[in-house]
């Protein structure tokens, strides 16, 4: 078993992974002895990756009775959203202009691997190979500072609350989004790219807060 701050690190990163993907549902009540079991360790370091979770927002302490998945309200993700597209955006200019080669092509791989997964993976891969998307869109990106703030809001809403695949439709929607950044990149045309990132954040900034259980 691992050790010190490398289970906490593995712990939390495999419960937010969970709380991501919808396998715990924004709301519900997450039991310590359960969450032992699933991931193979000790109640003390689900307590600890618990607490880690509560500083980044994506789980919630109730004295006296536990931790659950942060639940945010509409007008708290339609905030999240705003303040990314704002900040997504702007870095259109910058991604454009610093974006290497080898960087386009990655880029590209991971639309076409993302794009693959609307058709034949699970959530947890359309999940994780859309992330790694935008970690690639990014990459380019000076101001580094940035880059962390932007995934730091990611982090506070989990997908699943986000409602951000509420049909298969809009899976493929979202594909169809990033080839056309990528071609935007390869154009040089940061206009085009920085309107792309906002339509793309704030897709369903008006749609309602998807039901408890649902995806």
């Amino acid at each position: 078993m691992m050790q010190g701050k490398s289970t906490l690190v593995h712990v939390a990163n495999l419960l937010a992974m969970d709380i991501n993907t919808g396998v715990f549902q924004p709301g519900a009540w997450l039991k310590q002895v359960e969450l032992a079991e699933r991931y193979e360790c000790t109640r003390s370091d689900v307590r600890r990756a618990l607490d880690q979770l509560v500083i980044e927002r994506l789980v919630q302490h109730v004295p006296n009775r536990g931790y659950h998945v942060y639940s945010p309200d509409v007008q708290q993700r339609r905030n999240i959203s705003r303040i990314r597209a704002v900040l997504e955006s702007a870095s259109a200019s910058d991604i454009v202009e610093h974006i290497q080669p080898a960087q386009l092509a990655a880029l590209r791989q991971s639309a076409e691997l993302f794009d693959h997964y609307t058709q034949f993976g699970t959530i947890l891969q359309q999940y994780e190979s859309n992330l790694a998307f935008h970690r690639a869109l990014l990459a380019p990106c000076s101001n580094k500072d940035m880059i962390e703030l932007i995934f730091e809001l990611r982090s506070r809403v989990p997908s699943a609350a986000l409602g951000q695949w509420n049909s298969h439709a809009r899976i493929v929607q979202s594909s169809q989004e990033h080839f056309a950044m990528v071609e935007a990149i390869e154009r040089g045309d940061p206009s085009t790219l920085a309107t792309l990132l906002r339509q793309h954040i704030l897709q369903d900034d008006d749609a309602p807060a998807p039901a408890a259980g649902s995806m």
